[in-house]
């Protein structure tokens, strides 16, 4: 595997963790860590995209980074 896959291998974890997390009712999606693991996950994969310079994860991911970013400063 490539470095590029391995950035991409934490990131996509660290989204997947999240999911799983709120799915099994560990955390809700108002939770801090749930948002730190959703924004960190998503700028590692978008990392991982240009990496790959695969324009369409990219994209996907820049707006899911800052979209995550945007909930995580947020105070609610």
């Amino acid at each position: 595997m490539e470095i590029a896959d391995w950035v991409g291998f934490f990131g996509v974890s660290q989204i997947l963790l999240a999911y799983f997390l709120n799915t099994t009712g560990k955390v809700d999606t108002n939770d801090l860590l749930y948002k730190i693991l959703n924004f960190t996950g998503a700028t590692i994969a978008f990392v991982a995209s240009c990496l790959l310079r695969f324009w369409p994860f990219m994209i996907l991911e820049a707006i899911w980074s800052l979209i995550s970013f945007k909930t995580l400063v947020n105070k609610k």
